[in-house]
């Protein structure tokens, strides 16, 4: 019987000391990128696939291409309150001349989120009310092939909606 309950005590003091995994779970949402969709300016209900489109982000100099896609992501600068970069129309081809590059600025506050103990913080973005987006030519001046633009969702909480509308 004493054997018992030695054996008891020591199971007890062994699993007591056993805690739960700290794993971040990769279905666990983080820091979300702001969603784009493309519309057709001449239909502005209707979805439109971009072809060879370029993002390039200021200072950096890797592109990210999307092909035959209606919606793209976008990080955002998660140090700064604004995110620059170039949207180039046609820049995924062979022809350089027919890049049309569009100059994109976002503009946004950044709040913190505790999500777990182990995953730590994600960061949130709301895009200022007044200019939380904006797009203007790149110099040499070959003109917008971004007709006009529209905020959806101006809450950057995840990437299940759609927070801008760009019309071409």
């Amino acid at each position: 019987m004493r054997f018992i309950t030695v054996i008891l005590i020591a199971l007890t003091f062994t699993f007591s000391s056993c805690e739960k995994d700290d794993i971040c779970s990769g279905d666990t949402t983080t820091t979300p990128r702001l969603v784009i969709e493309f519309y057709d300016v001449a239909n502005l209900t209707q979805t439109k696939n971009v072809s060879n489109l370029v993002l390039k982000a200021n200072g950096i100099s890797e592109t990210i291409n999307f092909n035959g896609v209606s919606k793209i992501y976008v990080p955002l600068d998660t140090t700064l309150d604004t995110t620059q970069f170039q949207l180039i129309q046609n820049g995924g081809d062979d022809d350089a001349t027919n890049d049309n590059t569009d100059i994109i600025t976002i503009n946004y506050t950044r709040t913190t989120q505790f999500v777990s103990r182990a995953c730590g913080y994600k960061l949130n973005f709301v895009l200022n009310p007044t200019n939380g987006f904006d797009f203007t030519d790149a110099t040499p001046n070959d003109g917008l092939w971004i007709q006009t633009m529209g905020i959806t969702q101006s809450n950057i909480t995840n990437e299940n909606e759609v927070h801008v509308k760009l019309f071409y």
